[in-house]
């Protein structure tokens, strides 16, 4: 049975919807929340909870079939593929890498330190922020 996933999107951001909704599934497989075999919400079922078109739900579903992260069968719905876990963390590990690199190059060219640089990554970390949640209106 598939753990509680709180599925989010961030409408400000500059990612894509779907890629959000994509990303968030690849998190939670590498982190094992999802597993093989746990089936994902329906189209319908996450579109309305994240209040967007089916249509974005369709193509981030449709594109993890491609990497095969996740296989539709009609009657049972979508499911966690046996290959996923270690295509997602792969995926992800590369893409948490990207993201790191070029913050510390900016973090670098702004002129912090190594010092600086590791409070702020500590900080991050501790914040227990989430990926793609809106931040609250000031």
């Amino acid at each position: 049975m598939a753990e509680q996933i709180e599925y989010s999107v961030n409408l400000e951001s500059p990612i894509a919807v779907y890629v959000q909704v994509e990303n968030q599934i690849q998190f939670a497989v590498a982190s094992n929340r999802l597993k093989p075999g746990d089936t994902l919400p329906s189209v319908r079922e996450i579109s309305f909870i994240l209040g967007v078109n089916p249509n974005t739900i369709t193509k981030a579903y449709r594109d993890l079939e491609l990497l095969e992260v996740v296989n539709t069968r009609r009657g049972v719905g979508v499911a966690i593929t046996e290959k996923a876990p270690a295509i997602c963390k792969e995926k992800t590990v590369e893409m948490v890498q990207r993201h790191l690199e070029e913050a510390v190059a900016e973090c670098i060219a702004t002129g912090l330190g190594i010092k600086e640089i590791d409070e702020i990554v500590t900080n991050a970390v501790k914040s227990g922020v989430r990926p793609y949640v809106p931040e609250p209106m000031a």
